[in-house]
């Protein structure tokens, strides 16, 4: 049995039902999540006001068999969303979406089920199913490699913050728990590692989203009603 993390604090209580959560993302004013509905085969996009919890606004973000989106990133204008088929080797369509309108502005298709995606200033860098493979394209979708994952954790979330990649999941068995890992971009190999326990209700706190800003470690890991936790990250 993992022990109960006590040190994060709760931020926010997000309003209305978020169904399955997948992935988040913050910036100074807004809380961007993704969930999905398997019941009803849709996935959608949230936009919460930071300092309430208030839902702004959400929208499906679905196409055909592609309704589960991961984890997703944003920059100064845009949402960067991969919305996958239901299955480890389906097809995802990753779409741009503006942070103003989230109109979508742009997509591509990629043969494999991306569970989650992070973007830098020169391009993309997604994991597939438990994220054994990673990888990188530029940001019209051109692909640039496919790396193995060296490492065995099953990650949910990648961000790419202050030149390492922040990958948060969980150890598959019998190495149980959740991890976040400060990874080199070249090598993917762990800089730093901080291992995580459960929420006060015995879920782990990286089974879902997670962001990374400004020493501090955002985690949605729990669904309806949903909490963004918060946490100190390991300083690089």
């Amino acid at each position: 049995m993992l022990p109960t993390v006590l040190a994060y604090t709760v931020a926010l209580l997000l309003q209305g039902d978020t169904h399955h959560v997948q992935g988040v993302a913050v910036d100074d004013a807004r809380v961007w999540v993704t969930s999905v509905d398997r019941a009803a085969r849709k996935g959608f996009l949230y936009e919460y006001d930071r300092k309430t919890g208030q839902r702004l606004r959400e929208l499906e973000i679905q196409n055909g068999a592609a309704y589960h989106p991961g984890g997703f990133d944003i920059d100064d204008t845009s949402l960067w969303i991969p919305v996958a088929e239901y299955a480890p080797n389906g097809r995802t369509i990753i779409q741009r979406r503006s942070k103003v309108t989230l109109a979508l502005i742009s997509s591509f298709e990629v043969e494999d089920h991306i569970g989650c995606l992070t973007v830098y200033s020169g391009g993309l860098i997604g994991g597939n199913w438990d994220a054994r493979k990673i990888y990188e394209w530029a940001l019209d979708g051109k692909p640039i490699r496919v790396r193995a994952n060296p490492n065995a954790a099953r990650y949910q979330e990648l961000k790419y913050r202050y030149g390492a990649l922040v990958a948060s999941g969980l150890y598959p068995k019998p190495k149980q728990g959740g991890v976040v890992q400060w990874l080199d971009p070249e090598t993917l190999l762990p800089l730093q590692e901080q291992q995580l326990g459960l929420t006060d209700r015995g879920v782990p706190l990286t089974q879902e989203g997670m962001d990374a800003r400004d020493g501090k470690l955002y985690l949605l890991p729990e669904d309806a009603p949903s909490r963004l936790l918060v946490l100190d990250a390991l300083q690089q």
